[in-house]
């Protein structure tokens, strides 16, 4: 009876550590199985949404396939309008750039209606009246965000409407002389003389003046000349005029101008005003012509075209000292003379 009361608690420890590790092990087996439907869960719902997304992409085919055609249908009006629209505006005398204004609006008239269209068969919940307001939403925070591309934009096309310059005039604006070569809606090309190319935004064009140096076919030029005090100006004037009336890169249709221009330190200055082609390099090939012919002529009829020079007047008489040497050379030169 003593041994089984002590071997018994023996007996029960061991079944509990038995009973507590088969509790260990189901508790595992049922973590382990929750897990397992877990996975198999979230798997069958990836599934599940991959199959409804391509089913919805299949179902949709037709309808991207529709949009494509319409794009394409887009682009062909597009070419097809620019070109009967080109050939008819060329036949009238509207300027270059409202052509060109006027081609870039039917384009975009032509797409938007084109992508409108395009995404209403894409987007079949989609009515004209909410793309719209979409449309003014997204165009007003784009607006704020690229605030400067869209003030170019509409700089570019009020100078392609109103401003009286073309592809090959030559412009000065800023100090930046240059002859325009390409005039887009955001910017302007602009080659300068030495070569180089300038991209002015046309913001900068539409708020600063402009000089358009080639808006009409000549343009007066100014050089000036002088004669000494000592000669007559009037006869100088005069022949100054012949002279002018024999250059034949002048205008002479134009009215050619000599007049005395003012009292100059050094000379009476004359103004010669004339005109020629509007082009700076014919411009200054004209000046030229004009100075070498009047320098030949003044030479030939003996008036002085006098260097600058300067009188100094002094109040009490200056005492000349002579070098030594010259001094004692005079001397005997007095000397001799007296013998």
């Amino acid at each position: 009876m003593q041994k089984f009361i002590l071997s018994s608690p023996g007996l029960f420890i061991g079944s509990l550590i038995s009973l507590l590790s088969t509790s260990v092990f189901a508790q595992q087996d049922i973590s382990a199985t929750r897990e397992a439907l877990a996975n198999q869960g979230v798997l069958a719902a990836v599934k599940e949404a991959v199959i409804s997304i391509g089913s919805d992409l299949i179902e949709h085919i037709p309808f991207m396939v529709a949009a494509l055609i319409i794009l394409s249908i887009t682009w062909i009006l597009n070419k097809v309008l620019r070109r009967i629209v080109g050939k008819l505006v060329d036949q009238t005398n509207i300027r270059g750039s409202l052509q060109d204004l006027l081609l870039r609006f039917i384009s975009i008239v032509v797409w938007f209606g084109g992508l409108m269209v395009a995404a209403i068969i894409l987007f079949p919940g989609l009515s004209p009246a909410s793309a719209l307001g979409a449309l003014g939403l997204a165009s007003v925070a784009v607006g704020f965000a690229f605030k400067d591309i869209f003030e170019n934009f509409f700089a570019g096309i009020l100078i392609l409407w109103r401003f009286p310059f073309e592809k090959g005039d030559i412009i000065e604006i800023e100090g930046i002389t240059g002859r325009v070569e390409d005039l887009t809606i955001r910017m302007t090309e602009l080659r300068q003389m030495s070569g180089e190319l300038i991209l002015i935004p046309n913001a900068i064009l539409f708020k600063n003046p402009v000089k358009v140096l080639t808006n009409k076919p000549t343009r007066r030029v100014s050089v000036m000349t002088g004669v000494g005090y000592d000669e007559d100006a009037g006869a100088a004037i005069e022949l100054i005029r012949k002279t002018l009336q024999g250059c034949s890169s002048i205008n002479h249709e134009q009215p050619i101008e000599v007049f005395a221009n003012a009292f100059g330190s050094s000379s009476i200055d004359i103004e010669m005003r004339f005109w020629a082609e509007s082009k700076p390099g014919k411009m200054k090939a004209s000046a030229s012509e004009v100075i070498t012919a009047v320098k030949q002529a003044l030479d030939d009829a003996g008036i002085e075209i006098p260097y600058p020079y300067r009188t100094l007047t002094f109040n009490e008489p200056l005492q000349m000292d002579q070098p030594a040497g010259e001094q004692h050379t005079s001397n005997k030169d007095k000397a001799s003379a007296q013998n």
